[in-house]
């Protein structure tokens, strides 16, 4: 079993910003765009990239890649989201009619068009609401709490509830509260604000480290979602060559689902991402290799 913080307690802040994720906590206003490039100029590093686009006027949780983290965008983004918001029916109807329409039509697998402002071709989509539930109404506004599959457009499904009622319905306020593994509250790894992010970095270009430290999370989380397999160490140099996971390079015998996705660690290094193939004597071809981080 890998332990993240041993993991992250070796590395030197160099090493953690060189494979590394923050999790932002977003504000009204800017871009998820402009969230990402604030973190990039502000810690002088090559590059990041965010999980997951929020609309300038959501806030909530937005996790942003930094440098070789950022190679880990495309295994972050389809995960589960889940969001807390506060939506204005136009014509007041109890709050039980609702539920219902939401039970009849909204839970489960659903059917989606984009909406006219997306970034993404208009077509339709199927996608999986796992809970839809009003908290609070007061007059016609009404707190809800949605958990649903990455991909889902929260403002058109509340547009949509509203149509499919006849009432009209439409988004007044958004706030992403999870990201796949990544939690606005986690006790570990909280979202942390441009306010408190900016703070970290001046007292860590002073000399002092520790608020930074505190923030950047390890890229190796992605344990979190996918299978630790550890291989031996004699196995490390032609892995990180790019060459195949061999069976013969396993520590111990493992099974996996084919077309899966493992996490290859020797001891506590992170060698790569690979793919399980299950092809005679190969277990896994890599798909992401981290070459050792030179500072």
């Amino acid at each position: 079993m890998i332990n993240l913080e041993k993991v992250k307690s070796k590395k030197s802040m160099q090493e953690l910003l060189e494979f590394g994720i923050i999790n932002i906590d977003k504000p009204s206003g800017p871009t998820s765009f402009n969230v990402s490039d604030f973190v990039r100029n502000k810690l002088k590093v090559r590059k990041t990239s965010h999980f997951g686009t929020l609309d300038p006027k959501v806030t909530g949780v937005l996790p942003v890649a930094i440098n070789r983290g950022c190679k880990f965008t495309g295994y972050f983004l389809g995960e589960d989201k889940e969001y807390v918001g506060v939506m204005r029916i136009h014509e007041d109807t109890p709050i039980e009619d609702i539920k219902k329409a939401i039970k009849q039509k909204f839970t489960g697998k659903i059917i989606q068009l984009p909406p006219v402002k997306s970034r993404v071709k208009r077509e339709e989509r199927e996608r999986e609401v796992k809970k839809f539930e009003l908290l609070e109404k007061e007059g016609k506004d009404i707190l809800f709490r949605v958990e649903c599959a990455g991909g889902t457009y929260i403002r058109k499904l509340i547009s949509d509830l509203g149509d499919y009622m006849k009432i009209g319905a439409h988004m007044l306020e958004l706030r992403r509260t999870r990201a796949g593994i990544f939690n606005e509250d986690d006790i570990k790894y909280p979202s942390v604000n441009l306010y408190d992010f900016e703070k970290a970095v001046d007292e860590y270009e002073k000399g002092n480290e520790e608020l930074l430290r505190r923030i950047v999370i390890p890229a190796e989380i992605i344990i979190n979602l996918h299978p630790v397999v550890e291989v031996k160490n004699e196995s490390i140099k032609q892995l990180l060559t790019g060459k195949p996971v061999y069976r013969r390079d396993l520590k111990k015998e493992v099974e996996l689902e084919k077309g899966s996705l493992a996490c290859i660690f020797s001891e506590e290094q992170f060698i790569e991402i690979a793919r399980v193939v299950d092809e005679k004597n190969v277990f896994a071809k890599p798909e992401f290799v981290l070459q050792p981080i030179k500072i």
